[in-house]
């Protein structure tokens, strides 16, 4: 049994008090070092297992349980303007403790198991941009060019982070590329895709367009996992976020594609 622990999530625009049940971070838990020494030389699926065993039974950092509040507005077909307030964990999903945690990249499949496990989803295209432009820690991407998919390289990365951002809190972005949902994935003729968006430059433009080109195990150093509470508050009032996405009038609020329509990764 999971020892359960109702996180309060505090936000500095809002007053009113949003509660998620998230595990509380066992007291033995893996730090963000031991966590990559012990993977370090694991298969992809491997790392993955212990990944999801590690965050669904609580070990991540406590920071990373305070979600942010996002608004977006937009005007639907009709003219009408809709308004949404929405939860974004305030970096990638890490593994570890507040003074020692880990950033950890991986597939859609995993992340999806761990979005599902703490009820969250994957963000969209817009979702990132808007997460973007309402960060307060904003850092230039650093690219790195060989052993791109190695747990090495990851940690390394990790690391090279933390450096430039010289222990600055609050909503981190320009660091990953997101593995987002997308209406490209069930329309992309080869099977089995992941999309990623992301990555943006000073200037707010993305170094990674909108992309369903990889293999959905193929996950690399830049990948990011962003999670977000699936409860959207829109006009007043919560819905689910794919009750949001289906809604020909509010999708707007989330997405900005042609095609809206999926809402997460099978696994």
């Amino acid at each position: 049994m999971f020892r359960l622990l109702l996180i309060t999530i505090l936000f500095a625009s809002c007053r009113s008090k949003q509660y998620i049940t998230i595990p509380a971070r066992p007291a033995d838990g893996l730090t963000g070092t031991a966590f990559y020494k012990k993977i370090i030389s694991l298969t992809r699926e491997e790392r993955e297992t212990i990944t999801v065993k590690e965050v669904l039974s609580g070990n991540i950092p406590p920071f990373l349980k305070y979600f942010v509040r996002i608004q977006t507005e937009v005007a639907d077909s009709l003219g009408q303007s809709h308004k949404a307030v929405y939860y974004v964990a305030p970096d990638y999903l890490s593994v570890g403790s507040n003074a020692d945690f880990a950033r950890i990249p991986l597939t859609p499949m995993a992340a999806q198991k761990i979005a599902d496990g703490l009820n969250c989803f994957l963000p969209t295209r817009k979702m990132v941009n808007d997460i973007y432009r309402q960060s307060v820690v904003k850092l230039e991407p650093i690219p790195l060019f060989q052993y791109r998919d190695s747990a090495l390289i990851f940690w390394h990365q990790h690391l090279m982070i933390e450096g430039q951002r010289q222990k600055r809190a609050g909503l981190i972005a320009g660091i990953k590329k997101d593995v987002v949902i997308s209406g490209k994935v069930s329309r992309d003729p080869r099977p089995h895709r992941v999309a990623i968006y992301g990555w943006h430059k000073p200037d707010g433009q993305p170094i990674q367009p909108l992309y369903t080109g990889h293999v959905d195990w193929y996950v690399d150093y830049s990948h990011g996992i962003r999670l977000v509470y699936r409860k959207i508050k829109v006009d007043g009032r919560w819905m689910d976020y794919e009750a949001v996405l289906k809604n020909p009038l509010l999708k707007g609020l989330l997405c900005d594609e042609e095609y809206c329509d999926f809402y997460q990764y099978e696994y």
